[in-house]
């Protein structure tokens, strides 16, 4: 499914929050889509099951998986839907990123492109200015 970095200093279960969370805004793993069981994860990724449990806990109190005891865990199709509050905190650090962005030299027109770019992995159409 993916691998992580042991010899990082972001912790296991962080890392492993953020591969999934790549994973359900790219749309490769569906709404609804079951997620392994915690040992099948854990055995695949040869980490402790507790590692897997805390990371499938952070995503569930974050929206993008639920679960249901006895089933497992699943992608929430609601984590999809805009949530604003999420929004305006994505928006301040997007702002902070891009300001040192540009302080660094990167030009406007740079991150038009990169926007762009973004655009059609994304689901959002392609528009012709």
């Amino acid at each position: 499914m993916f691998e992580l970095d042991m010899r990082s200093r972001q912790p296991i279960y962080e890392q492993l929050v953020d591969k999934l969370k790549e994973l359900i805004i790219s749309e490769v793993l569906n709404p609804d889509e079951q997620l392994p069981s915690v040992r099948t994860l854990a055995g695949q990724l040869t980490i402790n099951p507790n590692t897997i449990q805390k990371a499938y806990r952070e995503l569930e109190s974050q929206g993008y998986i639920y679960s249901v005891k006895g089933k497992g865990s699943f992608v929430n199709p609601t984590s999809l839907v805009k949530n604003t509050e999420k929004l305006v905190i994505i928006k301040k650090e997007l702002k902070k990123l891009l300001s040192e962005a540009m302080f660094l030299g990167l030009r406007p027109e740079e991150l038009i492109k990169l926007i762009h770019d973004l655009e059609p992995s994304k689901g959002g159409e392609q528009k012709n200015d």
